[in-house]
């Protein structure tokens, strides 16, 4: 029953969309990756997209629930973000979203076959 409970549960989506500064790309993402590796608790997982050729992109990052992006929250994370914010051209886009459909490629992929 556990398994259908946990089914049933939602995870949240932080996205934040933004533009870098030219040629800092690089810098803020050594820097995400910094931020990132500080969550434990209810964090899901963590993408950053680039957009090619540019210095925009967007930044998604995966929660149990939305308390947990909070939680989170410390000193080394505060240092991070400090060091981040300059980099952007502008203050990023920010929101949150309930995860309300998740689909994973099949075991055998004969379903998407297309003739």
């Amino acid at each position: 029953m556990s398994d259908f409970h946990d089914f049933l549960k939602h995870q949240f989506a932080y996205v934040a969309i933004g533009e870098f500064k030219p040629g800092k790309f690089e810098e803020a993402k050594r820097l995400y990756e910094q931020a990132v590796s500080t969550y434990t608790q209810g964090f899901k997982g963590a993408y950053l997209l680039q957009e090619p050729g540019s210095d925009k992109g967007i930044a998604v990052i995966f929660w149990e629930n939305v308390g947990d992006m909070q939680e989170n929250r410390s000193e080394a994370y505060d240092h991070i973000l400090k060091e981040m914010t300059p980099l952007f051209t502008k203050t990023p886009t920010t929101s949150f979203y309930e995860v309300v459909c998740e689909i994973e490629p099949s075991v055998t992929q004969d379903s998407n076959i297309k003739e």
